[in-house]
C-alpha cells in the first residue's frame, strides 16, 4: 500500500496545513487504485496531475538475508528534495543537492541490528511549487516487493562471556599503572551535569553512529611496533611544535610502520615502544630523512608507561590533546583474549578551547561550553543493551560500558581507533555502526581547564 500526503513549506521546510482533503489517484504503475490524505494550504496551488503520482518513487531491491550491519539504499525521486527512510534501527535521511527535476538516486545508508527483521518505510519530500511540497512514501521496491531485511549476525568466534585479565599490558611492559585514568573503571561515575548538551553538540552534525577507523585492511588504523632495549637511537627534527615536543634521540627503526602508509598525507603517527626501557615514543607527521638514520616530524612526546605523570600543562604531543596513543587503541590481541581492560581514544567533529585532565592540550578557537573539551570521558550507558551484540564487537562494547572513552582530537565523530591488523573481521566491527551516539553519556572525571 502506497500514501501520499501533500503539505506545503517554506524555504526550511516549515509547512502551515490550513485545510484537509482527500484525494484519490492512480498508482505509479498504474496497476492499483491508491488513496491519500492531502493537506490543501490555500498559498500553494494544487498539486499537478494525476496526483498523488507526477513524480516516481522508486526504491531499488534490497539485499535479504544479510550477515552486514548496514545497507545502502537507492531511492529515485522526481523532484525530490529529502528523502527519509525509516526502520526497526531508526530514522536515516538524505538530503538532494541538486535543483529543478532530479531523478538522480538518493544513497541512504541504514543501520541494521543483529538477529532483527527490518521493515522499511521510505518517504520521499517533492517540491512542485517553489515553497509547495507534498510527500510520498512507499513499503515496496520497484518491483512490488516488499523492503524487508533480515539481519543474521556472523559466526560468533570470540568469547560473549568476558573476564578481566587485571591491567592492560603489552610485551611485558604496563599500559601505564593500574590507578591511571586510562585504566580506570568508570562505570559508577556520576554523569558530568552537561552531558546532554555535549552529546547533542557531537550530533548536530556529521556522523552520529559509533564507528570502528580500523579494519582488516592494513591502510586503516593506527599501526605501532616494539623493539628491544638494544634498538638503536636516532636524531629527531622537529619542524611544527619543537617547543612543546621532547627532543630526540629516540628509538625509531628505518621500518618503523606510518599511519597511512609512507604516502600518506594524513597524520602520519609513528608509535614504537621500546620494551626494554618500557618508554613509549610517540611521532605526528613523522618523515624519515633521506639522507641519514634519522626522521623529522611535527611534534614528538616520550612517555614513562610506569609511570602517571602527565605532559607540561598547555603542551600536545603526538596527539591534539596532549595524551598517549597507543593505550587507548583497540588492539586485536585485546578483544581475541575477550576483554579491554583500558579507555578508548575517539574524535569529534569540533571540540571547545579547554581540556579536561590526563588530556594538557587544546585544539580549537571555539568557546562554546557545549563543545566537548580535550579529555572528556564518555561511557556506554549500562541501560544500553548489547546482549544481541556477538565477537569482536560485544567485547568492545563491554570497554566501553566499563573504561570508556577519551576525546583525543578533531576527526569524525564517534570514530574510535585501533591498531592496524589483517586479522580483524569487518562485517563483526559493522556491528558498531548500529549504536547511536545518544548510547553514550559525559562522565564528571575533573573540573575543565580553560586557558
Amino acid at each position: 500500500m502506497t500514501n501520499w500526503l501533500r503539505g506545503s513549506a517554506l524555504i526550511g521546510l516549515v509547512g502551515l496545513i490550513l485545510g484537509l482533503a482527500l484525494y484519490a489517484g492512480a498508482s505509479r504503475s498504474g496497476a492499483a487504485p491508491v488513496s491519500g490524505q492531502v493537506a490543501a494550504p490555500s498559498d500553494c496551488p494544487p498539486p499537478p496531475a494525476p496526483f498523488p503520482t507526477p513524480e516516481p518513487l522508486w526504491v531499488d531491491p534490497v539485499t535479504s538475508p544479510t550477515t552486514l550491519f548496514t545497507q545502502t539504499i537507492r531511492v529515485t525521486l522526481g523532484r525530490g528534495r529529502i528523502i527519509t527512510v525509516t526502520s526497526e534501527a531508526g530514522t536515516v535521511t538524505s538530503t538532494s543537492k541538486v535543483s529543478g527535476t532530479n531523478y538522480m538516486p538518493f544513497v541512504a545508508t541504514i543501520p541494521l541490528l543483529p538477529h532483527v527483521t527490518h521493515h522499511l518505510d521510505v518517504t520521499g519530500l517533492v517540491e512542485y511549487s517553489a515553497g509547495c511540497f507534498y510527500t510520498l512514501s512507499t513499503q515496496s521496491d520497484r518491483n512490488g516487493n516488499p523492503l524487508t531485511i533480515v539481519q543474521v549476525s556472523p559466526v560468533l568466534y570470540l568469547p560473549v562471556v568476558l573476564h578481566d585479565a587485571g591491567g592492560p599490558t603489552l610485551a611485558g611492559c604496563p599500559m601505564f599503572p593500574a590507578d591511571n585514568p586510562w585504566n580506570q573503571d568508570i562505570s559508577s561515575l556520576q554523569v558530568h551535569p552537561n552531558s546532554a548538551d555535549y552529546i547533542a553538540r557531537i550530533n548536530s552534525t556529521g556522523n552520529k553512529y559509533l564507528h570502528a577507523d580500523f579494519g582488516s585492511f592494513l591502510g586503516y588504523g593506527i599501526p605501532y611496533t616494539v623493539v628491544p632495549g638494544t634498538q638503536p637511537l636516532v636524531p629527531i627534527t622537529f619542524d611544527e611544535y619543537g617547543d612543546e615536543s621532547d627532543p630526540g634521540p629516540y628509538p625509531i627503526p628505518p621500518d618503523a610502520p606510518i599511519e597511512g602508509g609512507t604516502d600518506s598525507t594524513g597524520d602520519r603517527h609513528v608509535l614504537v615502544l621500546n620494551s626494554g626501557e618500557c618508554k613509549l615514543y610517540e611521532l605526528y607527521h613523522a618523515r624519515q630523512d633521506q639522507s641519514g638514520p634519522g626522521w623529522t616530524a611535527g611534534s614528538g612526546a616520550v612517555f614513562t608507561m610506569t609511570s602517571n605523570v602527565l605532559r607540561p600543562e598547555g603542551w600536545t604531543s603526538a596527539d591534539a590533546a596532549g595524551l598517549p596513543i597507543l593505550p587507548g587503541l583497540v588492539r586485536y590481541d585485546e578483544v581475541a583474549a575477550g576483554a579491554i581492560n583500558h579507555a578508548v581514544r575517539f574524535t569529534v567533529w569540533r571540540t571547545q578551547r579547554a581540556y579536561i585532565h590526563p588530556a594538557t592540550h587544546f585544539a580549537s578557537s571555539f568557546t562554546d561550553p557545549n563543545l566537548p573539551p580535550m579529555g572528556l570521558r564518555l561511557r556506554l550507558k549500562a541501560s544500553y543493551d548489547i546482549t544481541h551484540f556477538t565477537g569482536q564487537a560485544r567485547v568492545i562494547l563491554n570497554a566501553l560500558k566499563k573504561y570508556g572513552m577519551l576525546v583525543a582530537d578533531n576527526g569524525s565523530s564517534w570514530f574510535i581507533s585501533g591498531a592496524s591488523d589483517s586479522r580483524w573481521n569487518d562485517d563483526d566491527l559493522n556491528q558498531l555502526k548500529t549504536v547511536p551516539g545518544s548510547a553514550f553519556e559525559a562522565v564528571y572525571t575533573e573540573d575543565i581547564v580553560k586557558p
